[in-house]
């Protein structure tokens, strides 16, 4: 019994320290969310460029607002939930380029098979039957 007890007294100390320095670090608010912040103005930006204020305005006005949320959040210190909200506001808007450039494509593929109707019009109207 005497080797088990010295044998936890030995990494009892390094435990405690670790588990301690765990809850410390829970208990201080962090560091800002400063590259998840960055990165979501960069995808609203892409999203502004890829024409979702047209094609996908509901999901673009939700990055915006997260991203709202986030700056707010983190000017009061409060970074895990800015880190969140910063996170949900790229998702949505890289959801909102995605969605205006599968739009655009769409009326890339009618316009190009409206072109193809119209040349097949003209090539049964031209042929010799």
């Amino acid at each position: 019994m005497e080797f088990r007890s010295m044998s936890i007294h030995r990494w009892a100390a390094p435990v405690t320290v670790a588990l301690l320095g765990t809850l410390a670090a829970c208990a201080t608010p962090g560091e800002p969310p400063v590259a998840q912040l960055v990165s979501a103005r960069a995808s609203i930006a892409q999203a502004e460029s890829a024409g979702a204020a047209d094609q996908a305005p509901v999901e673009l006005l939700a990055a915006r607002e997260k991203l709202g949320k986030a700056e707010a959040a983190s000017r009061e210190k409060r970074f895990e939930p800015a880190r969140r909200w910063s996170e949900q506001a790229e998702a949505d808007a890289e959801l909102a380029e995605r969605k205006a450039r599968a739009a655009k494509a769409q009326t890339a593929v009618t316009e190009l098979a409206r072109g193809n109707d119209m040349l097949r019009q003209e090539l049964e109207r031209k042929s010799p039957r």
